[in-house]
């Protein structure tokens, strides 16, 4: 279990981490989610120990990191899989950290057949690929067989059968009664793979909540529908958020109205409808509607220069 209490992190005059509060429990896979700058890795920084709070406290399964007498064998965590010795074999890194806590080779080999290093087990580390990277560093968190696993975007660079294995194994976990708390920009993915979701913002926490509760609360209803005469019933549900986009000639995905609004409009104005298929509310909608107001840095798309201007003037 990890405990945070009024946690709050300051480098000079910038909050990173502005007094959170959350417990994230064994038996579940939670999710960590906020836009860049939001405080997300120096909260998984602070947990482990690599930082110190500037107020607050944090403990894991009961202690502060560095408190616990074996922490590979309490804390298994992903946060940097570039922090390795590059001229090492990923099985002599994996080795180096095992004697630390007296963990037999047997759980080296164990870990490598695992995530996957097998055929590359004995070659430098600095000539891995991203995603070889990543499975080393999960077999790293891994090592001490961990009552608390934390990774840090996991499936960065991971192929779709890699990405599939993280949110197998992370399940998998969470089964065993381990606490898994994880965080990534793939919101699909997420979506699969959380039961219980954390959001920050600008260093506070927005939302803690079941995942089905977030998508009920913050996503959109959106329903497919099927009528002979869309026009009609795209006039009939006329109102204030109340959206509609034409997919085919006789086929509606409509926003902001439940199936049973869209049937009473229907019937009341004789409409014929031979499909009503609800849509489940996506959570990267749910995401945006939360964190609207707390991304700090924005894209913006470049205007398009005239025609015949531009690039070829500059050439």
């Amino acid at each position: 279990m990890i405990e945070a209490v009024d946690l709050s992190k300051r480098y000079g005059a910038k909050t990173a981490v502005d007094g959170i509060s959350f417990t994230v429990k064994p038996g579940r896979v939670t999710g960590f989610l906020g836009p860049n700058g939001a405080g997300k890795s120096t909260t998984m920084r602070m947990i482990v120990g690599l930082d110190n709070p500037s107020g607050g406290d944090v403990r894991v399964n009961g202690k502060h990191y560095a408190q616990h007498s074996a922490p590979l064998r309490e804390v298994g965590a992903l946060l940097d899989a570039k922090a390795v010795h590059t001229k090492r074999s990923a099985y002599n890194h994996l080795r180096a950290m095992a004697a630390t806590h007296g963990i037999p080779n047997s759980r080296v080999r164990e870990v490598i057949e695992m995530t996957g290093l097998g055929p590359v087990a004995k070659k430098r580390v600095g000539g891995f690929s991203l995603g070889m990277g990543q499975r080393l560093g999960i077999a790293c968190a891994l090592l001490g067989d961990p009552h608390t696993v934390i990774l840090d975007e996991p499936v960065n660079g991971l192929d779709p059968e890699g990405v599939q294995w993280v949110r197998h194994l992370a399940k998998g976990l969470a089964a065993e009664g381990r606490t898994v708390f994880l965080s990534s920009h793939l919101m699909s993915e997420m979506a699969l793979t959380a039961d219980h979701l954390i959001v920050i913002g600008r260093g506070r926490i927005i939302a803690d909540a079941p995942i089905s509760e977030i998508l009920d609360g913050h996503g959109q209803s959106r329903t497919r529908v099927r009528t002979d005469n869309p026009a009609e019933l795209v006039r009939a549900l006329a109102a204030d958020g109340v959206t509609s986009q034409q997919l085919e000639p006789e086929l509606l995905e409509i926003t902001g109205a439940d199936s049973r609004r869209i049937a009473e409009a229907a019937l009341a104005g004789r409409i014929l409808v031979y499909e009503l298929t609800p849509l489940q509310a996506s959570l990267e909608d749910a995401y945006m509607q939360l964190t609207t107001d707390e991304v700090e840095y924005h894209s913006h798309t470049l205007p398009q220069s005239p025609a015949g201007t531009g690039a070829e003037e500059g050439r």
